[in-house]
């Protein structure tokens, strides 16, 4: 569970990530590379979102799961 609900951040930090690198090809000089760092470290952002989650899911220690209601009982 705790997996499915690490798309969500990690979908808004790759889609912050793509207008980041799109915007920064519109600038010039140093704020191009600025850019273009910002815009990967976004995308690197998402990846390690979505690996956390499968490790929290995979090793069992996600805490939705021990949270769940009744009908489990």
């Amino acid at each position: 569970m705790c997996f499915l609900m690490s798309f969500m951040p990690a979908t808004f930090w790759a889609v912050v990530g793509y207008f980041i690198l799109f915007s920064s090809t519109k600038a010039e000089g140093a704020v191009k590379t600025l850019g273009q760092v910002l815009g990967i470290w976004a995308i690197v952002i998402s990846g390690f979102i979505l690996l956390g989650g499968a490790y929290v899911s995979v090793t069992g220690l996600c805490s939705m799961e021990t949270l769940s209601p009744c009908w489990n009982s």
